[in-house]
């Protein structure tokens, strides 16, 4: 069994985006490669995951209110 981390954000916490969030794939109704999110864009976690096999945190993030995005640790930073 691995032993995972505890994860950097927590539910509920505010975040921004770090970088430009693409599509990739995961929205049929947008365009491929079309941005998401926008870098400093702030949203809030509302729900955290894991990605079993590579043994890595997905935190998904509500931005404008009504997209959801999943994230990994490095496209976001708390914000303060």
């Amino acid at each position: 069994m691995i032993d995972l981390a505890e994860p950097k954000f927590q539910w509920g916490q505010p975040v921004q985006a770090v970088a430009d969030l693409c599509n990739d794939g995961s929205y049929p109704d947008v365009a491929a490669e079309e941005i998401l999110v926008r870098q400093g864009d702030t949203g809030e976690i509302v729900q955290v995951g894991t990605h079993v096999e590579t043994n890595t945190f997905i935190y998904m993030v509500e931005f404008h209110k009504d997209r959801v995005v999943g994230c990994l640790e490095d496209e976001i930073a708390a914000v303060l």
